[in-house]
């Protein structure tokens, strides 16, 4: 006598369900080799993560049409997802660190720069780099940070506080550009040109060089699918500044527009590693700000060791601040 949950035909249910598990088990594992025409393959890297919601949906038709075989088939997705990302599900933060640093896209449409400046001077940041700062906001910062930060520079619409002296200090080239053809362009379009600065961040352990950048906006255009162009070639310009800096020790700070499992970072991420890959707890969303569900506010390093990572609370942006513990 064969049990009923042993039943031939419970296994030959649900064939859609089966080859669904299938095609997403493939999707992630083979991520990389999906076309980047139109910004598909950029799209689907940016929200790979959230794919894994697609296994309790098809487990839900699996149950219902009580199908052995899409059980059994869904084992294969979820292998791969946490293979992927089951490293980032804990907390992987350590006590201690030198040097704190801070990174905020604050926001050209922040109606609240006074209390985005409060709140970053409270984070306890030894240093500090913000992003797409209109001209009109500059005084803001600059009046409301002087206290907690001798050392400032601002070039275009980045800058830099810092509780330590800084040096060297230099724009970066990014090869930025207009924006689509025939898009409206947004807030931080319209700011003045230059979206990254390196300096010298001088600490009695050392030197540490940091970069502060704010990349490329991507669009989803009628024509153009999902628009990356600009930022792609930023993040290939930042690339090449940050092969050539000849300091050991390097922070990244910066709006990327894109999350680090995108193949457009390849050449930031051959050479940098994600504090919150190494440091954080859990996958330290940070765009848009009420509700998060992409991490494109980065910290990345070199020479040095991250001790812990983090995502600060909301602020008048729609961004969130990322800050990280680092170590010599």
């Amino acid at each position: 006598m064969v049990r009923a949950g042993f039943r031939p035909g419970l296994w030959r249910r649900g064939p859609v369900l089966v080859a669904s598990a299938l095609l997403l088990s493939l999707l992630m594992l083979l991520h990389a080799e999906i076309t980047d025409y139109g910004g598909l393959g950029s799209l689907v890297e940016t929200f790979l993560p959230w794919f894994g919601l697609l296994v309790p949906v098809l487990l839900a038709g699996a149950l219902w049409r009580r199908s052995v075989s899409a059980v059994v088939a869904l084992l294969l997705p979820v292998t791969v997802w946490l293979s992927l990302f089951g490293g980032l599900l804990g907390d992987r933060s350590q006590s201690g660190g030198d040097l704190v640093v801070v990174g905020h896209n604050v926001g050209a449409g922040n109606s609240d720069p006074v209390g985005t400046a409060r709140d970053l001077a409270a984070s306890g940041a030894d240093v500090l780099g913000l992003e797409e700062i209109t001209p009109q906001a500059v005084p803001v910062y600059e009046r409301a940070l002087a206290r907690a930060y001798p050392y400032h520079v601002v070039l275009g619409t980045v800058g830099l506080w810092s509780r330590p002296p800084l040096s060297d200090v230099r724009a970066v080239d990014t090869a930025m550009d207009a924006g689509p053809l025939g898009a409206a362009k947004s807030d931080a379009e319209k700011l003045p040109s230059n979206r990254a600065l390196r300096a010298t961040v001088v600490t009695d352990r050392g030197s540490l060089a940091v970069y502060v950048a704010h990349l490329g906006s991507v669009r989803v255009m009628p024509r153009a699918g999902f628009w990356t162009d600009s930022r792609d070639r930023n993040a290939k310009a930042l690339a090449r500044a940050v092969a050539a800096e000849p300091n050991g020790r390097v922070v990244l700070l910066g709006d990327l527009n894109g999350t680090m499992d995108d193949r457009a970072f390849a050449g930031l991420t051959s050479r940098l590693r994600s504090v919150q890959d190494e440091a954080g707890d859990g996958f330290g969303f940070t765009w848009p700000a009420k509700f998060p569900v992409a991490r494109i506010d980065q910290i990345l390093v070199r020479g040095v060791e991250p001790t812990s990572s983090w995502v600060l609370p909301a602020t008048g942006s729609d961004h969130r601040p990322v800050g990280a513990a680092i170590s010599w």
